[in-house]
């Protein structure tokens, strides 16, 4: 889709391109082509994406589901249902390169397994990226939730470092927004991953304490939380990410993306339902 090349979508691209061109040849011969559609036609894009959630766990994929999932069911109804679709890789970080970049995952430095806690960006210099793609169309960017893509400078070579990707300020040295987008907002990578702070652009938020969060019980059964220990900051609790996650992305449509010209791209990958199972109140 990205990289006609390498990417792993790009045969198929090529292919509609091909069948796109032709047909617009065809009609161009019957009328004329319309002009290319104004920023205000152009659709607002929400790419939500589900962490450890399965093709069965739908309701509208599959009636003995046992997760109640009404909302995503009225979506599938009143839209479109992919009912042959593939994924790159079957964890977290190599999806979600292939996701942004349309490259085979093994393309990286990651052959296995997914990135860790201080592991360096995934996304090399200068590779183009869905939400460098959408803001040569006239697109805001923006991507609120897991990153899960590694920060700091990248590194092609590199493997797992013990050391912060973030100086005594909290600054960060490479992430989402050094890859297209216009505003991050989440965390680092999985919640039973440490370190466990929220990540604002290119900035940690909160204060880091002195004490590690210490590591949970592990409760498979029943949901609970479980997390490994690691660093953590004075504004984070884990059984409150997912709804803090989504008022940011409610903010950022209303309040920020909703008031111009431009149309708007969100990446809001969730950190659920990969462990830890903290459903709140509200959803129990």
């Amino acid at each position: 889709m990205l990289n006609k090349n390498q990417g792993f979508i790009g045969s198929t691209f090529k292919k509609i391109a091909l069948v796109t061109s032709l047909s617009l040849a065809v009609s161009a011969c019957e009328q004329d082509v319309p002009d290319e559609p104004t920023k205000a036609q152009k659709p607002n894009i929400v790419l939500i994406m589900a962490d450890d959630m399965g093709y069965g766990d739908i309701g509208a994929y599959n009636s003995a589901s046992k997760a109640p999932t009404p909302s995503l069911d009225q979506l599938a109804g009143e839209g479109m249902r992919f009912t042959d679709a593939h994924t790159p890789s079957s964890v977290c970080s190599p999806t979600r390169y292939a996701l942004l970049t349309g490259r085979y995952a093994w393309r990286t430095r990651l052959k296995s397994g997914v990135l860790w806690s201080y592991s360096r960006a995934l996304i090399e210099d200068g590779r183009e990226t869905l939400a460098t793609l959408l803001k040569k169309q006239g697109y805001q960017t923006a991507a609120i939730g897991k990153w899960h893509l590694g920060f700091g400078k990248y590194d092609p070579v590199a493997e797992e470092e013990n050391r912060p990707y973030w100086d005594e300020a909290g600054n960060i040295d490479k992430g989402a927004t050094d890859v297209g987008f216009d505003y991050y907002f989440g965390i680092a990578s999985s919640l039973d991953i440490p370190p466990y702070f929220y990540i604002e652009n290119d900035k940690i938020r909160g204060n880091l304490l002195a004490d590690k969060a210490p590591a949970s019980v592990r409760r498979w059964e029943g949901g609970g939380g479980f997390w490994r220990e690691g660093l953590i900051t004075d504004d984070f609790d884990h059984e409150e990410v997912l709804p803090e996650l989504t008022k940011k992305a409610v903010s950022y449509i209303h309040d920020k993306a909703a008031n111009k010209d431009e149309p708007f791209f969100l990446y809001m990958p969730l950190p659920a339902p990969h462990t830890p199972w903290m459903p709140t109140e509200k959803f129990q």
